[in-house]
């Protein structure tokens, strides 16, 4: 009821520890913490208890499970039917005058964005096991209690189908799909074809399969290559996509066989009713659609560098030396800009990307850019391809992660847009035809960078998240492509999500909102409270 919504917030405050009239705050809080610890091991299953020694080696070395635990006594803000969802202020109902058309709103409010949070990226081992069972199960409920939808997993192809091609493990994500089940909540599956310890917060290593590298170890071009010749291991290069380079097969066809498996294995947990609603495809470096330009895993790169454009292996040098001869220059094709300078450096370092006279601006500029960007949008549109026919029939949304790339959005050229394959320098809209893309296909996007404000950024990088959102959104609206938001960054702080919250109802509502992400740093108790009352604006939408 309203009352109950209004009386919600005063309860939580007045019962929080950190609350100022709350007395003495710590002692409160630690006897609290205590005893909800005391209560879930008493409650633990007898197969817990039976592996004992093994359970204390795992808590010793786990500051999740702690976290976890103590954080349960803190006051959560639900109706004590933790199974209802929550909702937003209804009317008492009382006896009223009939309301004639013209009185009535002239639409239906906008229904609330659903919320999921994602789970650590180590949730599965590198040996295909459910990670830190315990306090993972604790987490779900806790998410579950405060009306959360659900819950994001990286499906990792270098753990699934780690040793042996076509040989795949899906028993540590049934056995997740499972738990996420019993506590009511959906789950979101990202098909993980890259590695994972090379970004902004990669926490644990998870490399390609390793059969993928002997092959890669053997035919390095199989690799994204810099002009220096380092080689990038996190993503296979977008020209071998049709090239029977692993063992006969194709890339593309190896990423269809690997979700046909995934759809064969969880066929009965697929669907919008299912467990299993939504698969993000993963399209390139950290799941996005996008080169791998900034490499800050090696130390190659650091924020704000422009990046690199990466098409030095011998395919990409192939597909380009054949398309300036296709345009008659074929002086062209020799390889890229030798003019756009190096990792770290910023715009008017370079020639190519100099905002008075970059060369960025010149025909072979404008040639060199449209082939590096229309490599990167040919293979979403064959990954995209891929996945509506292993899924076809299921109703089950696909969706595509684009990044959020902020730094020098500011300027004239967007360098570092450039180097990662989205032409968006001025008179060119470099999200236009990855929407229209998406679009053919059916494809939603993922978009990161919705808790970031203009001012919040280094002025000297010339940042703006806004403006590079309010881009997407439009090219999205205009093309019918439906879009969700995730923040970029761990951010728990009020003004991270009044921003997240703002995103998500402007315009066309988001169709789902994913927080990053579950884990030691959400649970604490300041942080726990922040996320509650973040959750309940988002369950009844911006006053």
């Amino acid at each position: 009821s309203r009352r109950a919504a209004e009386r919600a917030p005063r309860r939580a405050a007045a019962a929080s520890p950190n609350h100022p009239t709350a007395g003495d705050a710590s002692g409160s809080q630690k006897r609290q913490a205590a005893t909800a610890a005391v209560a879930l091991d008493q409650a633990a299953p007898t197969e817990v208890e039976r592996d004992a020694s093994a359970e204390a080696a795992e808590m010793d070395s786990d500051l999740n499970n702690i976290e976890v635990l103590s954080v349960l006594s803190v006051p959560v803000e639900v109706e004590t039917d933790s199974e209802a969802p929550l909702r937003g202020p209804v009317e008492e109902d009382t006896e009223s005058p009939p309301v004639s058309p013209s009185s009535r709103p002239a639409a239906p409010p906008k229904p609330s964005v659903p919320t999921y949070v994602m789970l650590p990226l180590d949730t599965v081992t590198l040996a295909g096991k459910l990670n830190h069972k315990r306090a993972l199960t604790a987490g779900l409920r806790a998410l579950r209690s405060v009306g959360v939808t659900g819950v994001m997993v990286d499906v990792w192809w270098g753990i699934v189908e780690r040793e042996t091609p076509g040989v795949y493990d899906w028993s540590a994500y049934l056995e997740l799909a499972e738990l996420v089940a019993s506590f009511g909540l959906k789950l979101q599956c990202v098909m993980s074809f890259h590695a994972c310890g090379g970004n902004v917060g990669d926490c644990c290593l998870v490399s390609l399969p390793l059969w993928v590298l002997e092959v890669a170890s053997a035919n390095p071009d199989m690799l994204f290559t810099d002009r220096a010749g380092a080689r990038n291991c996190e993503y296979l290069s977008f020209a071998v996509d049709e090239l029977p380079v692993l063992g006969g097969r194709t890339p593309i066809q190896v990423y269809r066989d690997f979700m046909d498996s995934f759809v064969e294995y969880f066929g009965s947990h697929l669907g919008e009713d299912g467990i299993i609603n939504e698969v993000s495809v993963g399209m390139g470096p950290a799941g996005e659609l996008r080169y791998p330009a900034y490499p800050q895993g090696d130390a190659r790169w650091k924020f704000p560098g422009i990046g690199e454009f990466q098409c030095y292996d011998k395919s990409m040098l192939s597909t380009l030396e054949a398309c300036a001869e296709h345009v008659g220059v074929p002086e062209w094709g020799t390889g890229g800009p030798h003019d756009a300078g190096s990792y770290n450096d910023w715009p008017h370092d370079t020639g190519f990307f100099h905002p008075d006279w970059g060369s960025y601006r010149a025909d072979y500029g404008n040639f060199f850019l449209s082939w590096y960007s229309g490599m990167m949008v040919a293979h979403g549109e064959r990954v995209a391809h891929s996945a509506n026919s292993a899924f076809e029939g299921l109703s089950v949304k696909l969706s595509a992660k684009l990044p959020g790339i902020h730094w020098w959005h500011d300027t004239t050229s967007r360098a570092a847009e450039l180097t990662a394959g989205y032409y968006n320098s001025e008179g060119h809209s470099g999200y236009e035809p990855v929407m229209r893309m998406l679009a053919r296909n059916g494809l939603s996007v993922k978009f990161t960078c919705v808790e970031m404000r203009d001012g919040e950024q280094p002025e000297a990088a010339r940042c703006s998240p806004e403006r590079l959102l309010e881009q997407v959104f439009k090219d999205a609206e205009r093309l019918g492509v439906e879009v969700s938001g995730e923040n970029a960054l761990p951010r728990f702080d009020s003004t991270a999500h009044e921003r997240m919250l703002h995103n998500a109802y402007r315009g066309p509502n988001m169709s789902s909102l994913t927080f990053l992400r579950m884990g030691e740093c959400l649970f604490k108790p300041d942080n726990w409270m922040r996320f509650v009352h973040f959750t309940r604006a988002l369950s009844v939408g911006p006053a």
